[in-house]
Formats: C-alpha cells, structure tokens, sequence
C-alpha cells in the first residue's frame, strides 16, 4: 500500500523533473524487516522540509519499489534496512532501475550496514547510505543538494 505524505508549512526548493516544485521521494523497507520507525522519522523530515513523500510500507520486494517509484514519478528512492538483507536488497533494486533504462532516479539509503559494504554500495551505483543517528537535517540537507541538483538538471 502506497501512502502519500504531503507537506505542510514547508516552502520547496527545488523543481523536481515531474513537472511540481517539489522532489518526489520514495521511502521504502524492503525485505521482512518490520521495523520502520526510522523510516517514517526520514520519511516525515523529508515531508516537512516540502519533499512529497510515497512511503510503500513494511516488507515490499524491490519490483514493488521500482514500480512504485515509476507510478509516482519518483526523483529519489530512500531505502531502510535493518535486516542484514541490504546487499541483495540494494543489488536487486540497482539491477531492476538499469533494466528498466531509469536512470534518473537517485537511490539512497540508511539503517544497520557494516562499514566495509557501504563502499561496495556506493561502487554499485547507490548514492548515499546513512548509518544510524545520523540526524534528519544531514538527510534533508543531503537529498535538497544531490536529488535536487540531479532533478533541475534533468528538467
């Protein structure tokens, strides 16, 4: 299920590629983690910095998330994982974007991931990842400066 946050009191600062004034970003938890505080903390920072937000819910596979972020017109998907699932996860989702010619969508990510993968993440096309505790304002900051410079360029 597929639910929409929209901003309240935020003033956009970027034009996104769909045609709004404000980035579109896809939240998702892969896999059978069930906990999605973090999130729906992100998912809620992003939605009051004036980013709309999709958040697909708990346990969606990456098709899910690719086709969720093709329905939404999405500049950016955010995935959150805590489940030690992330390589397979992140590798399947990267796989499914380039098959499907995407690229223009930035994928970045957060949760429990050991330092050594991050880089193999990055290596695999992944943007960012965001190890726990890393405050919701380096998010925003992080997302309005890569996903909104990617989204203006693409417009």
């Amino acid at each position: 299920m597929v639910q929409h946050a929209p901003a309240t009191n935020a003033t956009p600062t970027n034009a996104a590629t769909n045609g709004s004034d404000r980035l579109r970003v896809v939240v998702a938890k892969p896999g059978l983690d069930g906990h999605d505080r973090g999130a729906k903390v992100i998912a809620r920072a992003l939605r009051d910095a004036g980013m709309e937000v999709i958040y697909t819910g708990l346990h969606q596979t990456p098709e899910q998330i690719v086709t969720a972020a093709v329905q939404e017109d999405a500049d950016a998907i955010g995935l959150s994982i805590l489940s030690g699932s992330h390589m397979t996860q992140f590798e399947r989702l990267m796989t499914l974007l380039r098959e499907q010619g995407i690229d223009d969508v930035v994928v970045f990510g957060g949760g429990i991931i050991p330092e050594g993968d991050i880089k193999l993440l990055l290596d695999m096309g992944v943007a960012r990842i965001f190890t726990p505790g890393a405050p919701t304002h380096e998010v925003v900051a992080w997302v309005r400066e890569n996903v909104g410079d990617a989204a203006s360029a693409h417009a």
